[in-house]
C-alpha cells in the first residue's frame, strides 16, 4: 500500500539517478559544475561588448518596435529592408527586449545562455554515446573554445545555429539508442529551424546526421531508409514555412530582402548567403557589398583574399583552419580529434554495426571533415567566427577519443604511445598558436610542452604490475589540462575585452584581424574619421554608437514631425548607430553596405511626399554619397569596387541634390542633411 501512495515516478531509485546521473554519484555534481562556470565565463561582463554588431542590434531594436520588423527580420521599425540573414536569432533577442526593455544586456543575455544550453548538450550527446567520462570533457573542451565563448557573447546568428545544430546532434543520438522515428523526425525539425536561422550553412551536418543513421542505425536498412525520407519531409517544412511566407507575401507589403539582387529571399539563399560563399560568385551586387565592407572596416584597404573581399579568412587552401585569421578560433585541439578519429575507429572495429560509441566517432568525425572542407577551400566571404559550428564536433572528439586512448593504453603499448603523440603534438600546436602573440601570457607555451611532455612519458611507462593504476588516468587529466590551457587563456582574454563590429575575433586584442583590438571596430565616416560618441537615448550602454553626432541627432529629433524614418542613409552601416542612440527607425537606402537595389528615385519620391521620409543624410561631403555610393557626376564618397553597382545609385543622389535643400544643423562638415520637405510635388527623375 505504501507503493501506492508514492507519487508515479518518485521512487528512490529515481531520485537517485535524477540527483546523481547515470554512471556514478560524481555524474551530475561533476556537469553541474561544469555548467556553472561556464555560466561565469560567458556572462563576466557581458555588456562590455555594448551593442556588439550594431546591424543585427538595430533589426533586434526594430523587432522590439514593430511585430511586422520581428517577423520579416526588418532593420527598421519602418520595415524598409531586411537584415541579409533570416530573423530566426533576432527573434529570441528581441523577445528578451520587449520583456525586460531593450539594451545590451537584454541583447547579449539570450546568446549566453544558449551558450550554456550547448555546452550541456554537448555533455549530454556525448553521454550518452560515449560515456559521462567522455560527455564531461566534451564539455569543458566546448566550454572553452575561443570562437565559441566570442560567439556566446555577441548577437550573430551564429549563437543560435550552433545549439541548434549540437540539439539536432542530440535527438539523433536519441534515434540511434532505439531507432524510434519521432527523434530523428525531431532532429530533422531542428536542421529547419537552424537553416531559418542562417540558411544553407546549417546544412553543412546533413552529411554527417545522414550518414550516421543510415549505416548505423537499428533496424533494417529498408526501414532506415524510409525514416530518413519522412526527415526529409519535416526537413523540408521546418526549413521552408518562413520563405515560403516571405515569397507569397506581395512586395508591397513587406520590406525588401536585403542582400538580394531581384527583392527574393530565394535568391539570397542560393546566392550571396548560399553558393556565392563556396564560390565566390556573389553577383555585381554581393561583390560590391563585400568589397564595400572589408574596405569600410578596414580603414580603406580590405584583407586581401579572393577578388579581393573574400580575405575575412585568408586564403582558401589545405591548411586554411590553422592560418593567422582561424587558428586561434578553433585550431587548437585539431591534431588530438585526427587521431581520436583514427584511435576510435580502430578500437571498435569488431563492436556490433549499432555501437553507439562508433556512431558518435562516425557523426562527430563527418561533421568535422565536412566543416573542415567546407571552411578550407570556400572562395567567398569567410569569416574567421564560422568554425564556432565545428566546435562541438572537436569537443566530441576529444572526450572520447581520450577516453578510448586511455582504455586502449591499458591493453596495448600502442594506445599509450597513441595517446602520448596526440597529447604532444597538440600541445606543440597550442605553443605555436600563442608564439604568434609573444607579449601574450609569455611562458605559457612552454607550460603547456612541459606538462604535455610528462603527461606522455607517464603513458609511454611499461604495465608494471606495481604500477598504480591511477598513473595512467592521471596522466591523461594532466595532458587534457597542458593541451586546454592556450585556449583556455584565449578563452579568458576573449571574455575580458569589448568585443563589436561585423568581424569579431577570439582572443587578445593583438591576435585581432588586422591588428584591431575589438574585431574590427566601428565604422569611419565617409572621409575615413570617427565622429565623436554621443549618449545613447536606449539604454545598455554606448556600444557600436561612438559615430553619432550628437548635434545631427538633436536636430533631426526636432524635426521630425510625423515622419516614419527620421532620416535615410546610403547604408544600414551609417543607420545603425543612429537607430541604436535614438531608438527611432532609419532607413537604410542601399542596404548594409550601400549596394542593394533596393530604392528608386520614384520610390523615394513617393516616401517624400507621403510625408513618410523628410532628411537624407549624406556622407562625404554634399552632393556624394559614402560606402560605395554615387555622387551627381557618378563619383563616390568612398571608392567602390571594381565594377561593383551601387544600389544607391546615380539617379536616387541626383534626385535628392536635384529636389532638396542642404540644411545647416551645425554639425561637421564632412556629412550634408538634405531636407526634402521642398520636394513636394516635385517629379522623380
Amino acid at each position: 500500500m505504501a507503493a501506492l501512495d508514492r507519487p508515479a515516478g518518485l521512487t528512490g531509485e529515481r531520485w537517485r539517478l535524477v540527483l546523481r546521473g547515470r554512471g556514478g554519484a560524481w555524474v551530475r555534481p561533476a556537469a553541474l559544475a561544469v555548467l556553472i562556470l561556464t555560466g561565469v565565463l560567458y556572462l563576466w561582463g557581458l555588456d562590455r561588448n555594448g551593442y556588439a554588431n550594431s546591424y543585427y542590434s538595430a533589426a533586434v531594436l526594430a523587432g522590439t518596435r514593430s511585430w511586422k520588423a520581428f517577423f520579416f527580420g526588418s532593420f527598421d521599425a519602418g520595415s524598409f529592408i531586411t537584415v541579409d540573414k533570416p530573423p530566426t536569432a533576432l527573434w529570441l533577442m528581441a523577445l528578451s527586449g520587449r520583456i525586460v526593455g531593450f539594451s545590451a544586456w537584454s541583447l547579449l543575455l539570450p546568446e549566453a545562455l544558449l551558450g550554456v544550453a550547448t555546452v550541456a548538450l554537448v555533455f549530454a550527446t556525448v553521454r550518452r554515446l560515449s560515456g559521462p567520462v567522455a560527455g564531461l570533457i566534451a564539455a569543458v573542451v566546448m566550454a572553452l573554445t575561443p570562437v565559441a565563448v566570442l560567439m556566446f557573447r555577441f548577437n550573430n546568428p551564429d549563437a543560435l545555429l550552433t545549439f541548434l545544430l549540437v540539439a539536432a546532434a542530440w535527438a539523433l543520438a536519441r534515434a540511434l539508442e532505439r531507432g524510434r522515428t519521432r527523434w530523428l523526425l525531431l532532429s530533422a525539425a531542428i536542421v529547419g529551424l537552424a537553416f531559418d536561422t542562417k540558411y544553407l550553412q546549417a546544412y553543412i551536418v546533413l552529411p554527417a546526421l545522414v550518414l550516421t543513421f543510415l549505416l548505423l542505425g537499428p533496424g533494417t536498412g529498408r526501414r532506415r531508409f524510409g525514416q530518413l525520407l519522412a526527415a526529409a519531409g519535416i526537413l523540408l517544412v521546418s526549413s521552408g514555412w518562413w520563405l515560403t511566407i516571405v515569397e507569397v507575401t506581395p512586395a508591397g507589403a513587406r520590406p525588401y530582402i536585403g542582400g538580394s539582387t531581384d527583392n527574393s529571399v530565394l535568391n539570397l539563399v542560393l546566392g550571396y548567403d548560399g553558393f556565392g560563399r563556396l564560390t565566390g560568385a556573389i553577383g555585381t551586387f554581393g561583390r560590391a557589398t563585400a568589397a564595400g565592407t572589408a574596405r569600410a572596416f578596414a580603414g580603406g584597404a580590405g584583407p586581401a583574399g579572393a577578388d579581393g573581399f573574400g580575405g575575412f579568412g585568408g586564403q582558401p587552401g589545405l591548411l586554411r583552419l590553422f592560418n593567422s585569421q582561424l587558428g586561434g578560433e578553433i585550431s587548437w585541439l585539431l591534431p588530438l580529434a585526427a587521431v581520436a578519429i583514427v584511435a576510435g575507429l580502430w578500437a571498435r572495429r569488431h563492436e556490433p554495426r549499432t555501437d553507439l560509441a562508433r556512431a558518435g566517432y562516425v557523426l562527430w568525425g563527418t561533421w568535422l571533415a565536412t566543416h573542415a572542407l567546407v571552411f578550407s577551400f570556400a572562395g567567398g566571404i569567410l569569416h574567421s567566427y564560422y568554425t564556432v559550428a565545428m566546435a562541438p564536433a572537436v569537443a566530441g572528439l576529444a572526450g572520447a577519443g581520450l577516453v578510448d586512448l586511455w582504455r586502449l593504453r591499458s591493453r596495448s603499448w600502442a594506445g599509450g604511445a597513441g595517446a602520448a603523440v596526440a597529447l604532444l603534438v597538440t600541445a606543440w600546436w597550442g605553443a605555436t598558436l600563442l608564439a604568434r602573440t609573444p607579449d601574450f601570457a609569455p611562458g605559457l607555451g612552454t607550460a603547456e610542452l612541459a606538462l604535455a611532455a610528462v603527461a606522455a612519458a607517464l603513458l609511454l611507462m611499461p604495465r608494471w604490475p606495481r604500477l598504480p593504476q591511477q598513473v595512467p588516468a592521471a596522466a591523461v587529466a594532466l595532458g587534457l589540462v597542458a593541451v586546454l590551457l592556450g585556449p583556455g587563456a584565449y578563452a579568458v582574454a576573449t571574455a575580458g575585452r569589448a568585443t563589436t563590429g561585423p568581424d569579431p575575433s577570439a582572443g587578445p586584442a593583438a591576435a585581432a584581424p588586422l591588428g584591431v583590438g575589438g574585431g574590427l571596430g566601428p565604422v569611419p565616416g565617409g572621409d575615413g574619421r570617427f565622429v565623436g560618441a554621443a549618449p545613447p537615448a536606449v539604454a545598455g550602454g554606448p556600444g557600436g554608437l561612438d559615430r553619432v553626432d550628437p548635434t545631427l541627432l538633436s536636430y533631426l529629433e526636432r524635426h521630425q514631425g510625423g515622419a516614419t524614418w527620421l532620416v535615410a542613409t546610403s547604408s544600414a552601416s551609417q543607420a545603425a548607430p543612429i537607430e541604436l542612440a535614438t531608438g527611432r527607425a532609419v532607413l537604410a537606402m542601399g542596404g548594409f553596405s550601400g549596394s542593394d537595389p533596393a530604392l528608386t528615385a520614384a520610390r523615394l519620391g513617393q516616401l517624400v511626399r507621403s510625408g513618410q521620409l523628410r532628411y537624407v543624410l549624406v556622407d562625404g561631403g554634399p552632393g556624394r554619397f559614402g560606402s560605395g555610393g554615387f555622387g551627381p557626376d557618378g563619383s563616390g564618397g568612398v571608392a567602390a569596387a571594381p565594377g561593383a553597382v551601387a544600389g544607391v545609385t546615380r539617379s536616387v543622389t541626383m534626385w535628392v541634390t536635384q529636389n532638396c535643400t542642404v540644411v545647416d544643423y551645425g554639425g561637421g562638415a564632412s556629412s550634408s542633411l538634405y531636407d526634402c520637405a521642398t520636394a513636394v510635388g516635385g517629379s522623380a527623375r
